[in-house]
């Protein structure tokens, strides 16, 4: 059984424009995108070679893109997200994405909400 290893990118934060209300794609939000990507050691580390690895800088920016894309749940952002970041790294076996709108307006006093796909 092959190895697999897990690569995290924890708080990723970005202005967007996501929301169910008119509003909230006019003026926009913050957002905080966290990504964890399961994919198989293979001879990484015998090899150091980083051409073999998933490479977070391009998983960054990859977040980063898909979430201008206007969406009105965050659960369609979070599935474009796992989609583009697969459809560039084959090798990914899944790939967990949760993004949270950072203080929504829902009426009252609320850190975030967020939700969690897996792909």
């Amino acid at each position: 059984m092959e190895k697999l290893y897990t690569i995290r990118l924890d708080g990723i934060y970005v202005r967007a424009f996501h929301g169910c209300y008119d509003l909230e794609q006019q003026v926009g939000n913050r957002f905080r995108v966290d990504i964890v990507i399961r994919t198989p050691l293979g001879e990484l580390p015998q090899t150091d070679d980083v051409t073999q690895a998933v490479n977070y800088l391009t998983v960054f920016e990859i977040v980063e893109r898909t979430m201008q894309r206007t969406q009105r749940t965050i659960e369609a952002a979070a599935a474009n997200i796992i989609e583009a970041i697969r459809a560039e790294f084959a090798q990914i076996v899944e790939v967990e994405c949760t993004v949270a709108k950072i203080a929504p307006p829902l009426g009252g006093k609320i850190d975030k909400v967020s939700v969690t796909l897996i792909g």
